[in-house]
């Protein structure tokens, strides 16, 4: 075994990502020569929090296992809820039950529920009914919440004030509860029936004099249904700048909070989703490095099956018009460079229309407007790209080819536009990812309606 170096003790290490990267090869090295546990003990323990966490997404489950083992008790804790829930998933199945259940009882209720998510039905149980009584009942109040709702991804950990408080009385409850609340810079305000009325600041009840009371500070609240989508909840949240979101239920009553922190993580796990969508692959849900090989081929194949499929349609189109391409084998010179063009074009309109559906900056009632206005667009791009490859084309093949592939391409980029710009709106419509409608099926969809559009001007140009 030889003796592991690294660049210095973690006070020294620097934030532009050099030393960082250093350490995580210095580990993994460390990991591969067998080192001996007291030494990788003491290198991991020195570590910031986040550091262990990259090291340990590049690392197989074993591995993984025997890392995390080696860590302190407070820092185990704070790895292990910065994991992802897959990861957790994958650590639970490797540590003691011991272990288990004492990290279990520890995360935050929304953690436990994200966790239990990746975990065997038994599983579950069995840490359920390990917790005390009142973490319990927390837990199964956001368990009782459908899935992909906000209810299921709030913290019910949060410090409620009244609106008869004194700045001084809700200063004291604050402090009273720093230890459990998963926030205290922003808190509710509620009535008796725990009805949501308003919401104060941490800064405005330090900055009012001791004898105010709550209610002639607070500010009008910003809130979401516990039933809401938790990715629209989420960009609420993102949007509207706020440190914790309160989420009530159907009666306006206070049931927890939406924190910044989980509104993005919401966020990064939903873009994560549409950006393996529209390329055509299901979400890995865990670091690339940590993934095996079955799960990325089962992430790719059922699509890259979807497609072949689909894209028999193309090779039907290109059947029809066998005798056209005997008459005229120019004609299939073209043909990848069209489709190519128009799947481009359709994948364009797609990203930017399902973008703006996310951000909300589009709705389904903006169809029409959306339709009119992407076919301008894709009319245009098409006018561009025709007068160039009119004049390019013809100058090589002749004034009749120029004409055909010119007119394509006009025809092609309005249609493959339009087609791509309405798709995610109609998604939408059907409660649809529009992810899904984006670009492997405007592609497929496109190459087909490109080549009859093709096929269709060469006949009428040509006389064939």
């Amino acid at each position: 075994m030889r003796a592991m170096t690294m660049p210095g003790t973690s006070d020294r290490f620097t934030s532009d990502g050099t030393d960082r990267d250093a350490v995580t090869r210095a580990v993994e090295e460390a990991m591969d020569d067998d080192l001996d546990l007291p030494e990788l003990t003491t290198l991991v323990r020195s570590l910031p929090a986040g550091w262990v966490v990259e090291v340990l997404d590049r690392l197989s489950s074993k591995r993984r296992a025997v890392l995390y083992r080696l860590l302190g008790k407070d820092q185990a804790l704070e790895v292990f809820e910065m994991l992802d829930p897959t990861l957790q998933g994958d650590l639970v199945g490797a540590l003691q039950d011991d272990d288990v259940a004492a990290l279990f009882a520890d995360l935050d209720p929304d953690d436990r529920v994200e966790l239990l998510d990746e975990l065997p039905a038994k599983v579950a149980r069995r840490l359920l009914q390990g917790l005390p009584p009142q973490e319990r009942d927390l837990t199964a109040g956001i368990l009782g919440y459908p899935q992909r709702s906000i209810g299921r991804r709030m913290s019910p950990e949060y410090v409620a004030v009244r609106p008869e408080m004194t700045s001084a009385e809700a200063l004291r409850r604050v402090s009273a509860h720093l230890d459990d609340a998963e926030t205290v810079y922003t808190m509710p305000v509620v009535d008796d029936q725990r009805v949501l009325v308003g919401i104060v600041s941490l800064r405005d009840l330090m900055r009012a004099p001791v004898g105010t009371p709550v209610g002639e500070v607070m500010q009008r609240p910003d809130e979401v249904r516990a039933t809401d989508d938790a990715e629209e909840a989420a960009r609420r949240c993102a949007d509207l700048k706020l440190l914790a979101l309160p989420v009530v239920d159907n009666e306006h009553r206070l049931v927890g909070i939406l924190t910044v922190d989980d509104a993005l993580a919401i966020l990064e796990s939903a873009d994560s989703e549409d950006q393996a969508r529209i390329g055509g692959a299901e979400p890995l849900r865990r670091p690339y490095l940590a993934a095996p090989v079955s799960t990325l081929v089962r992430s790719r194949v059922v699509w890259l099956l979807v497609l072949a499929v689909g894209a028999t349609l193309t090779v039907q189109v290109l059947e029809v018009f066998e005798a056209t391409l005997e008459q005229v084998v120019t004609l299939a010179l073209f043909v990848p460079l069209l489709i190519g063009t128009g799947g481009n074009t359709g994948n364009q309109a797609a990203t930017t229309v399902t973008r703006a559906l996310a951000l909300g900056d589009v709705v389904p009632r903006d169809l029409g407007k959306v339709l009119f206005r992407e076919f301008r667009v894709g009319l245009s791009l098409g006018v561009l790209l025709g007068v160039l490859a009119f004049a390019v084309t013809g100058l090589i093949y002749g004034r009749d080819i120029g004409l055909v592939i010119g007119l394509t391409f006009v025809s092609l980029c309005a249609m493959a536009a339009t087609v791509g710009g309405v798709m995610p709106l109609l998604a939408r419509v059907v409660r649809a990812d529009p992810a899904v409608f984006s670009n492997p099926f405007i592609s497929t969809f496109v190459d087909a309606a490109g080549l009859l559009i093709y096929f269709g001007i060469a006949k009428a140009v040509l006389g064939i």
